[in-house]
C-alpha cells in the first residue's frame, strides 16, 4: 500500500509498526482496521476531519516551519555561551528526558511518556553517530544540544538549569550561525504551535513561519 509508509525509527520506541499515511481519502482510512500498528497522518488545518473522527484517528498537535536565510538572521550574542562538536552522547540523552512534553508523542494518551522521551533518545542518538550535533556551552559547562541534517534543525534542547532565563536565543544563534557558515542559504525546522517559549526565540532571530500542518494520530492495538 503506497499511502502507508513505514517509519522504523517509531517501531524502536514503541514496540509496534508505525506508520505515516499519505493522502486521505475514505478507502484509505477504512483499510486500516485490519491492520495494527500506530498511524501518524498530516492535513492542512481548513481540510475537514470528518473522516478523520469517523475512522478514530484524535488530534495531537499542530506544526509549524519556522525559516530564516542569512539575510534575514538577526543573531544574539554572549561571550560565555559557545558550541563544540566534541560532547559526551551519554550527557546529552540525559537531557531528552522530560523535555518534550509539547511533542505530538507526548500529548497521545497512547503513549507513555517513557516510550516518547526514548523516541528522542534513539532520535539523538542516530544524529549523533552521523556527526550532526553541536552541544551547547555556557562558560565551558555542558548546557543542551542542537541537531541538524543539512539545513533542517531537528531537535534541540537545553539542560533544566539553563532553562527559562531567557538564554535560548544565544545558544540557537551560535548553532544557526555555525550552519550558514557551512553555505546553507536557508535554515528550517518544524515546532508544535503550542511550544510559545521556542516559537518566540526563532522569531527573535529573525525566522518567519510557513506550512501549519495539523497532526492526527491513530492506534490498532494487537490482539490480547
Amino acid at each position: 500500500m503506497s499511502e502507508l509508509i513505514p517509519t522504523p525509527w517509531d517501531k524502536r520506541a514503541f514496540g509496534l509498526e508505525t506508520y505515516e499515511i499519505q493522502g486521505l481519502t475514505e478507502n484509505l482510512l477504512s483499510s486500516l482496521d485490519g491492520i495494527e500498528g500506530h498511524f501518524t497522518i498530516k492535513v492542512a488545518p481548513t481540510v475537514s476531519k470528518a473522516l478523520l473522527h469517523r475512522y478514530g484517528f484524535y488530534y495531537c498537535d499542530t506544526l509549524i516551519e519556522p525559516y530564516c536565510t542569512y539575510e534575514t538572521f538577526q543573531p544574539f550574542y554572549d561571550p560565555a555561551v559557545s558550541i563544540t562538536e566534541s560532547v559526551e552522547l551519554a550527557m546529552l540523552t540525559e537531557m531528552c528526558l522530560n523535555t518534550f512534553t509539547y511533542d505530538r508523542f507526548h500529548r497521545d494518551f497512547k503513549i507513555d511518556d517513557e516510550q516518547a522521551d526514548q523516541r528522542y533518545v534513539n532520535w539523538l542518538t542516530d544524529l549523533y553517530h552521523s556527526g550532526s550535533v553541536f552541544g551547547l556551552r555556557c562558560n565551558g559547562n555542558a548546557a543542551g544540544f542542537f541537531a541538524y541534517k543539512d539545513g533542517s534543525i531537528l531537535l534541540h534542547a537545553l539542560s533544566e538549569q539553563y532553562r527559562g532565563k531567557g538564554l535560548a536565543k544565544y545558544f540557537w544563534s551560535e548553532a544557526c550561525r555555525a550552519l550558514f557558515s557551512y553555505d546553507y542559504h536557508e535554515l528550517s525546522s518544524s515546532i508544535s504551535a503550542a511550544n510559545l517559549a521556542i516559537l518566540n526565540v526563532y522569531s527573535k532571530l529573525g525566522f518567519s513561519f510557513r506550512n501549519p500542518v495539523d497532526v492526527y494520530h491513530k492506534v490498532n492495538a494487537p490482539a490480547g
